[in-house]
């Protein structure tokens, strides 16, 4: 009986990691084939243009409230990047229309900001209308909706009311041991897991999950580099764990995807597979580094996360600043 549960163990376990090896080699046929089985079109009626965030419910927002014990707050936002570099190609702009030496009625000074939000430099909110797949967009808008006055359906303005629900941290580069990621390292279903027992936190329906990379850290150390062309990330085989565990919301210190995506043919399986097919929006670009010390200082990954993107008519999306409360 011992012979045999150990060779029955040694069969489970090979079975698992040639699983583990399939889902690590996904084609771009694997991915539009995941596109229609991880839908949620139509979930929440033919209308809906909010998608997962439905699965933030007063009773989620309860929850998450009572995660509130020792009234910190720590944001989630990069200050803002005002200079070009190689991962940030369009800096944020402030002018100033009137200054101390030339105030406004003798008392007011007065700025203007110009930002271009969508790429790798800005923590912002990608809504549901941000991306297209075969002409479509999450619940099946056209994405001839999106004109050149802006989104007509899927816009950022039906977040308004703002994000209010349990947020959880997986600091991938604290499970494994190191500062941060290298750029090209591949997140997969396996360290989701792993991180989740080693927190001893289980993601739920309507939580907010954060990757962190360390990729903050790593530009601290070493200087920007190309983020879009080389990030570590999510591989797509994370869009199926991610749909079973009914997030509201996904978020990490770059895009949440790899770059490359380690998919042939496809730029962004996880934000396609997000935004398009589970119409779950996406925090980009957040700073990480302050909530991962504040976590590991408590010992606790999990937080009150609030967030209101500026409520931009037609916007596909919004700069803006996520707080986690302990």
């Amino acid at each position: 009986m011992k012979i045999y549960t150990r060779y029955l163990s040694a069969g489970l376990a090979a079975l698992a990691l040639a699983h583990a090896q399939s889902a690590r080699s996904l084609t771009k046929a694997d991915i539009d084939r995941m596109m229609q089985e991880l839908s949620n079109w139509g979930r929440w009626g033919k209308s809906d243009q909010m998608g997962a965030v439905h699965l933030i419910t007063p009773a989620k927002r309860r929850q998450a409230a009572a995660l509130v014990r020792d009234g910190v707050s720590v944001s989630l936002a990069r200050d803002t990047e005002k200079v070009k570099a190689i991962d940030n190609g369009s800096p944020w702009v402030q002018v100033m229309t009137a200054t101390g030496a030339k105030p406004v009625a003798g008392q007011f000074d007065l700025d203007t900001y110009t930002v271009s939000y969508h790429g790798y430099g800005h923590t912002h909110m990608d809504s549901l209308c941000h991306m297209f797949y075969q002409g479509k967009m999450f619940n099946g808008f056209s994405q001839m909706e999106v004109t050149d006055q802006g989104a007509q359906k899927l816009a950022i303005t039906n977040f308004k009311n703002g994000i209010f629900t349990r947020g959880i941290l997986m600091d991938i580069p604290r499970l494994k041991g190191v500062p941060y990621l290298e750029p090209d390292a591949l997140i997969y279903p396996e360290d989701l897991d792993a991180w989740e027992k080693q927190a001893g936190v289980r993601v739920s329906s309507g939580d907010v999950v954060f990757i962190r990379t360390g990729r903050w850290a790593r530009r601290a150390a070493k200087g920007p580099w190309d983020v879009a062309a080389h990030s570590a990330g999510l591989h797509a085989s994370c869009a199926r764990w991610l749909k079973l565990r009914d997030i509201a919301m996904l978020g990490s210190d770059a895009a949440s995807d790899a770059m490359p995506s380690g998919v042939e043919g496809v730029l962004q399986p996880i934000h396609q597979l997000m935004l398009v097919a589970m119409g779950t929006p996406i925090f980009d670009n957040c700073d990480l580094e302050a909530v991962s010390a504040a976590a590991a200082q408590r010992r606790r990954w999990e937080f009150l996360l609030t967030a209101a993107p500026i409520p931009v008519v037609n916007g596909t999306g919004s700069p803006l600043n996520p707080l986690a409360t302990f």
